[in-house]
């Protein structure tokens, strides 16, 4: 059934994105006395995304990947090799990376990157031109990327006069990643300045001879800085096209809100969408709430076991508390959920009591503190094939209601690079009376309400099962073979009957209960919900 559901995933809603994702070749220096200082974090760095990289489902955002090192000369590690399902292979290439000698004296040759690039433009027009596929791969580009922790805009010039009179044509992006080595080593090198780290200031005439241009970033040396620069390959990178028209109401005719209505065309915004993160349903994982957390069945899920209907008890400890403010939604991912104060019947009458007055009082805490809370899964017992212990976490969020709000959020591992800009400057005024008076036409409402809106859902579902043979929803479990019980157990319909009509014994004797009374539907079993989560 998950495997179904995936296939569907990947082959229809990305089936076109990430279609134009470019083949890279990375260059390592490893030149000492440099490698030293950075040889540990960016093979942990590069071990990591890997791993994540390979074993992520959907649609391939790493299609090809070579490696090479450059010391006293260049040197192929890691040949074009799929990206996709080859950790083995690239864990091989890390390992003989970490094997690069860390000391002594290598008289690095003046031309080594470039022949570390010709090298690889080479390998790619060679590895395309054996390709029996169709024109749109074999047309493709390549990118490449030079880490060093010498001077960018040395290694800058070094590329810009040895290229020159290099077919590019193939190259699509040449870029130079300075690792930077930290406060000690900028001030023992007076010669580099900011300008110089950063790229400004670089004279790119020259740059513009050899048909491509040369980007020049710096990466701080430490495992998540240069992590998250590798992420930033798994963005869809197809910039041909924008990816959003978002349409605004047009301003009226004479800038008065309460104009005659007219039929100018809608202020259009075109803009491109980027990932926040990725979605744990992509990755392996164990079951359970750690990773399941795209659909409420994922989270409701019946215990194995026969005539075992229980669900399983999640196990959330509070970390950490948070400033509402300081929480930002664009890293909570997949359903949001309700808790409530239980009204479980198997419990005391007075443990329920106290459990409902301390629930209450976290909530009016809460708000009046304005925090959220931070709460990580406990771990559970994962069998044998889960030796390492995967946690999840999550923003536990007050309301107004006798409720909290559940949200999973990101972790490191999911986190995708993401760079918000922030305006340090008013907009022009033409600009900004357009956009306000476009958004004076739009009709206010003090809060959204989402039974005043319809999505044509129930319409399309009506003439997708009209097309489709199956059978009832609401016949199939009378359909199924009768079960015949043990004489042991009794059958599993007269086991809800028997708790869904038969209440508990009280534990003391009956008085008016005020709030907390529980009807019939309250004592419910998720037997029943399960059943029917499960015909869904």
């Amino acid at each position: 059934m998950n495997s179904g559901i995936r296939a569907d995933y990947n082959n229809k809603t990305y089936a076109s994105v990430f279609s134009r994702q470019p083949p890279r070749i990375l260059v390592v220096d490893v030149s000492p006395p440099y490698w030293s200082d950075t040889c540990s974090n960016l093979c942990e760095a590069l071990e990591n995304f890997f791993a994540l990289t390979s074993s992520l489902a959907g649609p391939c955002r790493l299609p090809l990947l070579s490696l090479y090192v450059v010391h006293s000369q260049q040197e192929c590690l890691l040949p074009f090799t799929p990206v996709k399902g080859n950790f083995p292979r690239l864990h091989s290439c890390v390992t003989e990376l970490r094997s690069m000698p860390k000391e002594g004296s290598v008289q690095q040759k003046s031309d080594s990157f470039k022949q570390a690039v010709e090298d690889g433009v080479q390998q790619f027009k060679q590895y395309m031109g054996h390709l029996t596929v169709g024109g749109s791969l074999s047309s493709c580009s390549v990118e490449i990327t030079l880490l060093t922790s010498q001077m960018g805009r040395r290694v800058v010039s070094l590329l810009e006069s040895g290229l020159r009179d290099t077919d590019l044509v193939r190259l699509r992006k040449l870029q130079v990643i300075h690792i930077s080595q930290g406060r000690a080593l900028l001030g023992a090198n007076m010669d580099w300045t900011p300008e110089m780290l950063s790229g400004e200031g670089i004279d790119t005439e020259s740059g513009l001879h050899l048909g491509v241009e040369i980007d020049l970033q710096t990466v701080e040396n430490d495992a998540v800085s240069l992590e998250s620069f590798f992420k930033a390959w798994l963005h869809d990178t197809g910039a041909d096209k924008e990816h959003l028209h978002l349409l605004l109401p047009a301003p009226p005719a004479g800038g008065r809100a309460d104009g005659p209505p007219h039929k100018a065309a809608p202020v259009c915004l075109k803009c491109d969408v980027q990932e926040r993160l990725l979605s744990p349903a992509l990755l392996p994982g164990p079951d359970g709430i750690t990773t399941k957390t795209e659909s409420i069945k994922d989270v409701l899920q019946p215990s194995k076991g026969p005539g075992n209907r229980t669900a399983p008890l999640y196990r959330l400890r509070v970390i950490k508390a948070l400033k509402s403010e300081g929480m930002c939604e664009s890293v909570s991912y997949g359903v949001p959920l309700i808790i409530r104060p239980t009204t479980c019947w198997q419990l005391d009458w007075d443990e329920l009591e106290t459990n409902h007055h301390n629930f209450h009082a976290l909530c009016h805490t809460l708000r009046n503190r304005e925090w959220f809370l931070l709460a990580r899964s406990e771990p559970q017992s994962l069998g044998p094939s889960w030796s390492t212990k995967v946690y999840s976490y999550y923003v536990i969020q007050p309301s107004e209601s006798l409720t909290l709000l559940l949200k999973p959020v990101a972790v490191r591992e999911l986190l995708l690079p993401c760079h918000l800009p922030i305006a340090s400057e008013e907009p022009p005024e033409t600009a900004l009376l357009r956009m306000q008076r476009s958004l004076d036409v739009l009709e206010e409402d003090p809060a959204y309400n989402p039974l005043c809106l319809k999505s044509n859902l129930y319409q399309h579902l009506r003439r997708v099962l009209a097309h489709k043979p199956c059978r009832p929803l609401g016949q199939r479990r009378e359909q199924r073979p009768p079960e015949t019980p043990s004489p042991r157990q009794p059958s599993r319909a007269f086991q809800n009957k028997v708790r869904a009509t038969v209440a508990p014994l009280p534990s003391a004797p009956r008085t008016f209960r005020p709030p907390l009374a529980m009807n019939r539907s309250d004592s419910l079993c998720l037997s029943d919900d399960d059943e029917l989560l499960a015909a869904l």
